[in-house]
C-alpha cells in the first residue's frame, strides 16, 4: 500500500464523455487527501451540477470505496443531489474498491441518458418496494439495468458462495421476466465476489450450470449470446458472497437493435477454459454502437496469464487485447467513454496511469481502484464502455 496518493491520479475530479443516443458517461474520482465525506461531497457536487445542467437522468451507477465509509458517501450523495433539486433515491451499487492510496472513497462511474425526451424517459424498477433497477428506451429498444442483485438465502438454505451466485442469477432472470424480458436478453453482467480467489472456479461452475438451463451453453440456437462480463473481488456486508449488476436489451419485433457478441483474435474464447462470457458486446442502436467491454487482462491465446510480476507489461498487453475486441465493432481505444482500472496492488496505480497515458489515453474518464482480479498472478484488469457513431 502506498503512503500517499499517486500524483498522477490528482487529475480532474469529474470527467465526462458525451454520446448522442446513449447519453453520457461520467467518472468522478475522489480528490486525494480529503476525508471520505469531503471527497464524496466534492465529487457528487460536480456530478449533480452536471446532471442538472445537461438535463441527464441516471441509469447506472457504480460507487467504489471502503465498506466502512459507505454511509458517509451515500449521505454526501443525497445532499449533493438535493441541493440541485434532483432525486437521490435512484438505485446504485456500492462496491468495495478502495482508492490506490489505501482507504476511503475512490469515486463513482455513472451512465446517464437525456431527461425529458420521451424516447429515453427512465423509470425505476421496484421489488417489494425496494428500487433495484432502471429502464429506458433508445429509439425502439428497451434497456433494463439491474443493480446490486444478490442471492443470500435464509438460515436453512445452502448459503455457500456458489449457491448464492446461482440464486443471484435466477433472481435476475425473475426480475427481467417481470419486466417483459428474460436472461436471454442480457448483454452485460458485472459480478462482485467476496474472496474471489478462494472460489472463482466454483463461481464459474455455478454460472455455467444456470446458463445451460437458460440455453446459453454450449451454443444457443436462437441467436442468443453469452453476455459480456466482469468478475472482480469486492467484500460485501454480512455473509453476502456475490453481488451483480446486469444490462439487458429488448429489441422490437423488426429485430433492431442488433446485439453482437464480440470476439478477440488475440485471445481464446473464455468459455473454452470454463468462464461463460463473451469478450464484449456491441449494441447497435440509434445511429451508434455502444460497446460493453468485459473485464480484460493479460491472458494469451491459450488462456494462460502472461507477464507475471510485471504490471507495466500486463497493462500494455491488456490494451492490445482491448484493441482486438474493439476492432470487431469498428472501434479503437480512442472511442473509450469510461473505464475501471483494477489494480491488485495500490502501489502499482501510478505505473498503470503512466502506461495509459503513453497509449494516448490520458483523456479517458477512468477510475483506478484496488481489487483482486480473478487470478492471483494478474496485477491489472480493465473493463469499459465505448461508443462509436455509425455512418
Amino acid at each position: 500500500m502506498v503512503k500517499g496518493p499517486p500524483q498522477a491520479l490528482a487529475s480532474a475530479l469529474l470527467r465526462t464523455r458525451y454520446a448522442t443516443a446513449n447519453g453520457a458517461f461520467l467518472v468522478a474520482a475522489a480528490p486525494p487527501g480529503a476525508s471520505p465525506a469531503e471527497a464524496a461531497s466534492a465529487a457528487y457536487a460536480q456530478v449533480a451540477e452536471t446532471l442538472r445542467r445537461e438535463r441527464l437522468q441516471l441509469v447506472h451507477e457504480r460507487v467504489f470505496g471502503s465498506l466502512h465509509v459507505e454511509k458517509a458517501v451515500k449521505a454526501a450523495r443525497r445532499e449533493a443531489f438535493r441541493a440541485q433539486g434532483l432525486r437521490g433515491d435512484t438505485p446504485l451499487n456500492y462496491i468495495e474498491g478502495r482508492p490506490p492510496w489505501g482507504d476511503g472513497f475512490a469515486g463513482a462511474i455513472l451512465h446517464a441518458v437525456p431527461a425529458g425526451e420521451r424516447s429515453a424517459k427512465a423509470q425505476t424498477l421496484f421489488d417489494d418496494e425496494i428500487p433495484y433497477g432502471r429502464t429506458w428506451r433508445v429509439g425502439e429498444a428497451t434497456f433494463l439495468m439491474l443493480h446490486d442483485i444478490r442471492g443470500a438465502g435464509g438460515p436453512r438454505d445452502d448459503n455457500s458462495p456458489a449457491a448464492q451466485a446461482r440464486r443471484a442469477i435466477l433472481r435476475a432472470d425473475r426480475l427481467l421476466r417481470e419486466n417483459g424480458a428474460d436472461f436471454g436478453h442480457t448483454v452485460r453482467t458485472w459480478f462482485y465476489l467476496a474472496e474471489i480467489l478462494d472460489w472463482y472456479d466454483d463461481f464459474n461452475k455455478a454460472r455455467s450450470s444456470v446458463y445451460r438451463k437458460f440455453g446459453l451453453l454450449p451454443a444457443p440456437e436462437d441467436g442468443r449470446i453469452l453476455p459480456a462480463s466482469t468478475g472482480i473481488r469486492a467484500a460485501l456486508p454480512g455473509s453476502a458472497a456475490c453481488s451483480m449488476d446486469l444490462l439487458a436489451v429488448v429489441a422490437p419485433e423488426n429485430g433492431a437493435p442488433a446485439v453482437q457478441a464480440l470476439h478477440n483474435p488475440r485471445q481464446q474464447e473464455a468459455y473454452r477454459y470454463g468462464s461463460a462470457f463473451s469478450r464484449g458486446a456491441a449494441i447497435h442502436v440509434g445511429g451508434e454502437t455502444l460497446i460493453e467491454l468485459s473485464g480484460t487482462a493479460a491472458i494469451d491465446e491459450k488462456g494462460v496469464s502472461i507477464y507475471p510480476g510485471d504490471v507495466r507489461a500486463q497493462v500494455r498487453c491488456t490494451l492490445e487485447k482491448v484493441e482486438g475486441v474493439f476492432s470487431q465493432a469498428g472501434a479503437t481505444l480512442a472511442d473509450l467513454h469510461a473505464a475501471t482500472l483494477f489494480v491488485k496492488n495500490g502501489e502499482d496505480a501510478e505505473a498503470v496511469i503512466e502506461e495509459m497515458a503513453a497509449a494516448g489515453l490520458a483523456h479517458v474518464p477512468a477510475l483506478c481502484v484496488e481489487a483482486d482480479v480473478c487470478r492471483g498472478e494478474l496485477l491489472f484488469e480493465i473493463d469499459a464502455e465505448a461508443v462509436v457513431t455509425r455512418a
